[in-house]
Parts: structure tokens; C-alpha cells; sequence
């Protein structure tokens, strides 16, 4: 499985990637980003008022999914914000599509749950997929995710959702570089 270090948007990279700037994007995020971030415009706007509103969130929101040794941007991944009032973060993450089928998704899903696992605040990590997204549930699949129920979402329609309680773990890719 590929290793993947993830690294923060910061509000100035969002801003520009936001702008369509990728090299400004790069710049202030400290790696090489990708078009597939300045496509992805609708998230960071989203994104970018979280942090607005809650400093915090910046901590588990909005980063870049970098493959390693090569440097190479393949995603971005990260929670939809801060452990909740029961310690339970909702996994992010998305690959594109010229890197998809390679094992990023779920090098990206180990590190994450790895970065949950190593925060006393998280007890759960939660993931949404739609019941037709076979790609996602493959990727989950081996995780320790369990099938809790389901929820309407606005943008994708009926969504399963999925439960794995926190693991003890030491190691995490995660890193706060962001300029």
C-alpha cells in the first residue's frame, strides 16, 4: 500500500486554490498541488468558512493528500471537523481520477484513521457512502467499519453510514506544515 503524507490547506492556500491559483495554492500549502484541488473550488469555499468560524477546525479539515517518496498530489482528505460532543470525527477523502485504482484511497483511509486513533478526543470514526459507491465501501472494507444505519444527505441522497471505534496507535502521517 502507498504511503501518504497529508499536509494542511492553510486559508491562504484555500483562498487561492478557491481563486483557481495553483501556484500560489502550492506555494502557501508548501507542496506541489494539484489541478484536481482547483477543481474541487465547491469544497474549500465549505471548507474555508469552517475555519472561518472555528479556528479549531483547521486542525482536522482541508489537506492535501501527498504520495510519498514521489511527492505527487493524488487527493485531499481530512474529517468534516472537530470530535463531536461523543469523540466521533467523520472521515473525508477523495482521489483523482487519474491516481484512483493504485491503493491511494486506502493509504489515505489507514493514515487518517491513524491520526484519529492517536487523539485521546476521538472514541469513533464515522464514514457516509452511498449504497451504489462501490469504490468506498471497498475501500472501507478491512477497516473495522460497521454498518450502523443510514441518513439523507442533501447533495448525495440516501448514504449508509458506518462506525469503527478508536484503536490505540502510535504512528501518524499527519502533518500541521502549512503556510
Amino acid at each position: 500500500m502507498p504511503d501518504i503524507r497529508f499536509v494542511q490547506l492553510s486559508p491562504a492556500a484555500l483562498s487561492a486554490l478557491i481563486a483557481g491559483d495553483l501556484a500560489a495554492a502550492s506555494a502557501a500549502a508548501g507542496a506541489p498541488l494539484s489541478r484536481y484541488l482547483v477543481d474541487e473550488a465547491w469544497l474549500w469555499r465549505v471548507r474555508l468558512a469552517e475555519i472561518e468560524q472555528d479556528p479549531a477546525a483547521a486542525e482536522w479539515i482541508a489537506r492535501a493528500a501527498v504520495a510519498e517518496p514521489e511527492g505527487v498530489t493524488v487527493g485531499h482528505g481530512g474529517f468534516h471537523g472537530p470530535p463531536d460532543e461523543n469523540g466521533v470525527v467523520e472521515v473525508a477523502y477523495s482521489v483523482a481520477p487519474e491516481h484512483r485504482r493504485k491503493g491511494y484511497a486506502k493509504a489515505m483511509l489507514r493514515s487518517l484513521l491513524e491520526r484519529a486513533d492517536a487523539d485521546p478526543r476521538v472514541t469513533a470514526v464515522r464514514a457516509s457512502i452511498r449504497p451504489d459507491n462501490v469504490g468506498s465501501r471497498a475501500t472501507i472494507a478491512g477497516f473495522g467499519f460497521r454498518k450502523i444505519g443510514e441518513q439523507w444527505d442533501p447533495e448525495d441522497g440516501l448514504e449508509d453510514v458506518f462506525m469503527r471505534l478508536k484503536k490505540h496507535s502510535q504512528r501518524s502521517s499527519w502533518t500541521t506544515k502549512g503556510r
